[in-house]
Parts: structure tokens; sequence; C-alpha cells
């Protein structure tokens, strides 16, 4: 992504923030001016509609996320059942976080469901791929066989689990699915 200039990153950050917290549908361009602190001449200036503004929400959001995945990546290496351990336990942390709203990429994925060409969907799935392949690289560089198989079986649980959570409110689903990860390395032997 080209370097940002200061009104573009402000109204990049207030968008995405919104379009997390509420639903891409229920933002309107006038609340992202307002949160942003610009004009809406301003806002169009930079981005032609609120589709494009949404992809480059979330492309911002990507290239954050992923780094702050890798350093957090850094820090559970180790053993295959501390490492899903220690992911369990990073889940269980964010959850337990009073503005947890979920992935912000899950959900415009779902609230765009009937729009499968949309670019946020595209820069979502791409992500969530991302994702999986470092988790995969992990378990392979952990010595676990068919890492790539395990990755993807322990991203699920991943994903179920803040989708429940959100659903019922009960973090003990976090539990559940960090059982369910230990079980799927134990098939790993």
């Amino acid at each position: 992504m080209p370097r940002l200039t200061n009104p573009e990153q402000t109204i990049l950050t207030s968008a995405y923030r919104l379009f997390h917290r509420r639903g891409f549908n229920r933002v309107s361009m006038d609340e992202i001016a307002v949160a942003a602190r610009v004009t809406k001449r301003t806002l169009y200036y930079h981005f032609r509609s609120k589709d494009d503004l949404m992809a480059a929400a979330l492309e911002r959001q990507h290239e954050i996320a992923i780094a702050t995945f890798r350093t957090w990546t850094d820090r559970i290496q180790g053993k295959p059942e501390a490492m899903v351990a220690r992911m369990f336990d990073e889940l269980q942390k964010w959850t337990s976080q009073r503005d947890f709203f979920g992935s912000g990429f899950t959900r415009v994925v779902i609230e765009l469901a009937e729009m499968p060409g949309h670019p946020a969907r595209a820069i979502a799935r791409r992500h969530k791929k991302m994702v999986e392949g470092v988790l995969a690289d992990l378990l392979l560089k952990a010595g676990v066989r068919r890492a790539r198989q395990r990755a993807r079986q322990i991203y699920t649980l991943l994903e179920g689990a803040t989708a429940l959570m959100l659903v019922h409110g009960d973090r003990a689903y976090v539990s559940a699915a960090a059982a369910a990860g230990k079980a799927v390395l134990e098939v790993r032997r």
C-alpha cells in the first residue's frame, strides 16, 4: 500500500473502527467523516465510495494485523502442544477485552455474503489464508506431521471459538476449543 497522508490514515483508522464495531451497512459516510474529523469533501477526495473506503481500511488493517500476528507468533514458538495452548490463552485474553467484537475480517465476509466479488471480501480471504499459512509454518517448524492440515483444523477451532463466544457471550467455548486443539495434535503421532 502506498504511503498514506495524515487525513487518509485518520479516515482509514476511523472507518475501520466504525465498520468493525457496527458493521459496514450500518455506518454512513457522514459518520465516518465526523469520526475522522474531516469534511465529506475531504473524505470523497481520498475515497470514491464507501466500498472503496472499506477495501482500503481492510487492506490497512491487514498490514497492521499481520505485523502484530507475526510478533505474537515469535513469542509462542516451541513445542507444538505449548504453542497451541498459548494460542488459545491469547484468544482467551482477547475475548476478555471490554471492546471485543471478534474479527473485523470475518464480520465483513459475513455481512457481505451476498457480494462474493466485493474487494473487501477478497482482502479478508487473503488475510485469513495468510494467518492460516503462518500457523502451518509454525507447526511445520515444530515437527508436526501434516502441518497444513493440522493448522487448518486448529484455525477452524480458533475461528469457531471466537464466533461462538460472540453468539453466547461464554468464554468457555475458548477452553473447549483449546482441548480440541490439543486432541488435534495428539492425532499427529
